[in-house]
């Protein structure tokens, strides 16, 4: 696939979920998609065909990630667990300039690969940390230290939810990446669904807003993150 026909395909999965990707943006998804697609014949960051792409494959990969940047405005840091092969994480990233972004990634040979799309991808202040999410939860430095954090997971469990809290500051968003056919995840005390979302046309994905309360921050509001 060439880079114009990759902007066209991108272009037309926008479009029907009303949304424009501004080309230097698409130059950028354009550069990760291709390396997404160099490494993934090494190694196997994802299922999805990368060869000839289909609109769902597109959607998940880019759509669902760019429709997501709309509820991390005014963000600066976004922690994204289990990144395996960058979506969310790195278009997230990228639809949000400035951002800064920490990828927290198991697999070793999947972090090697984060790495080397964050430094062609210009992303300057990104970081991988090959952990499980639990191992860093003995870290101060990571307690309260987000304004968002990503996860796309077929099944979150409240244990989980209450582990992944203790990464957002007060005030702060989950972005939780899911099936919409999934039942609504129990939430510990401190987190609030403020709203569930469609991702993509073709996707039947769904994105769950999750609001950490505090002291500070009413419940039943979005909290502003500027």
């Amino acid at each position: 696939m060439t880079a114009r026909e990759f902007k066209e395909r991108l272009s037309r999965r926008a479009k029907k979920v009303g949304l424009a990707v501004p080309g230097p943006l698409a130059d950028r998804l354009w550069v990760y998609f291709q390396l997404l697609s160099k490494w993934n014949s090494k190694i196997n960051l994802t299922g999805l065909d990368l060869e000839e792409p289909t609109p769902e494959g597109i959607d998940r990969l880019l759509i669902e990630p760019l429709l997501a940047a709309s509820h991390g405005e005014g963000a600066k840091s976004l922690i994204d667990i289990g990144s395996g092969g960058g979506s969310p994480a790195l278009p997230l990233a990228l639809a949000l300039p400035g951002l800064r972004l920490a990828m927290v990634e198991v697999k070793t040979r999947k972090s090697v690969f984060l790495r080397e799309a964050a430094r062609e991808l210009g992303l300057e202040s990104a970081t991988v940390v090959t952990a499980r999410h639990e191992a860093l939860l003995s870290d101060p430095s990571f307690h309260d230290a987000f304004d968002l954090l990503s996860i796309r997971a077929v099944r979150v469990e409240a244990r989980v939810f209450a582990e992944l809290q203790a990464f957002v500051r007060p005030g702060g968003r989950l972005l939780l990446f899911r099936s919409a056919s999934e039942t609504a995840p129990r939430l510990p005390p401190l987190l609030q669904l403020v709203g569930a979302h469609p991702l993509g046309e073709a996707s039947r994905g769904q994105l769950l807003v999750i609001l950490k309360t505090g002291p500070h921050v009413q419940r039943g509001t979005t909290a502003n993150l500027d």
